[in-house]
């Protein structure tokens, strides 16, 4: 059985102070959660602070974006070795906002991809569809498109790698992002499974074992029923992520979820 994941994803926010007073309240809140993972990517300059809260509790820390190359005249970027260097497991990568401010691609993202994987970190790779996309009826060809050029870099050896580390998918409507608009689950367990279904013809092994999480202005009053999806294994939150209170809730939600399923199982 798959463990659900949320993702808080910070985005260029916070301050020393502000900071520590959200993941002291995420701390409390999730503390006594056992059934699922929890990860808070924060900006790079606040790594430090998060590894001193964090390092033992139950919540994981990563970064929003990594380089590809390990060293080099590249100013302003972040090598894979420096997120392990701070404790770092996990890295968001491909997220729409670098792809449409910043111009990452398909490629850069497969590349960085790639680095993160032989660095040791989980990646977190990011795919969705813009709302004239979606509208259009192109959301398996976007997505389809953005997995492939990862996948598509990784060799079998690389590829048993990426098994190993627990790679994560996450699937992002851009139409959703920020907006205050949600996939409904049916839509979001569809592209889910059109996923799943993408990596199985890769590896079926691997199709069963990836976590595929759903970001896009997913709140406390609507993340169980998304989570409840057969192919959801969870969120990756981005402004409800701010506010411990709501990202507490969201969390309780996946493990209330996680917890069901398993004992459903049982019995």
């Amino acid at each position: 059985m798959r463990r659900n994941l949320v993702v808080g994803n910070w985005k260029m926010h916070g301050d020393m102070r502000s900071n520590e007073m959200l993941l002291n309240g995420i701390i409390s809140g999730v503390q006594e959660l056992h059934n699922a993972d929890f990860v808070v990517c924060v900006p790079n300059p606040y790594l430090f602070q998060a590894r001193a809260l964090l390092e033992k509790t139950n919540i994981h820390w990563g970064g929003q974006n990594v380089n590809q190359h390990e060293e080099g005249a590249f100013t302003g970027a972040v090598a894979p070795h420096m997120l392990t260097d701070l404790g770092c497991t996990y890295v968001l990568l491909g997220h729409s906002e670098r792809r449409n401010l910043f111009y990452e691609t398909n490629l850069t993202a497969a590349a960085r991809f790639d680095a993160a994987i032989k660095a040791g970190l989980t990646p977190i790779l990011c795919v969705g569809e813009t709302l004239a996309e979606h509208e259009a009826g192109l959301t398996e060809v976007i997505v389809a498109s953005q997995m492939d050029a990862v996948m598509a870099t990784l060799g079998e050896q690389d590829f048993a790698q990426a098994m190993a580390v627990n790679m994560v998918f996450a699937y992002e409507p851009v139409w959703a992002i920020g907006t205050g608009r949600t996939a409904m689950p049916d839509q979001a367990q569809a592209v889910h499974e059109f996923i799943r279904h993408r990596i199985a013809r890769r590896n079926p092994d691997a199709a069963a074992k990836v976590r595929i999480i759903y970001g896009g202005s997913v709140k406390a009053n609507n993340a169980e029923s998304l989570f409840a999806m057969p192919d959801v294994d969870g969120g990756l939150i981005g402004g409800a992520s701010l506010h411990a209170e709501e990202f507490v809730a969201i969390c309780q939600a996946t493990n209330s979820v996680t917890a069901s399923t398993c004992l459903a199982e049982l019995t």
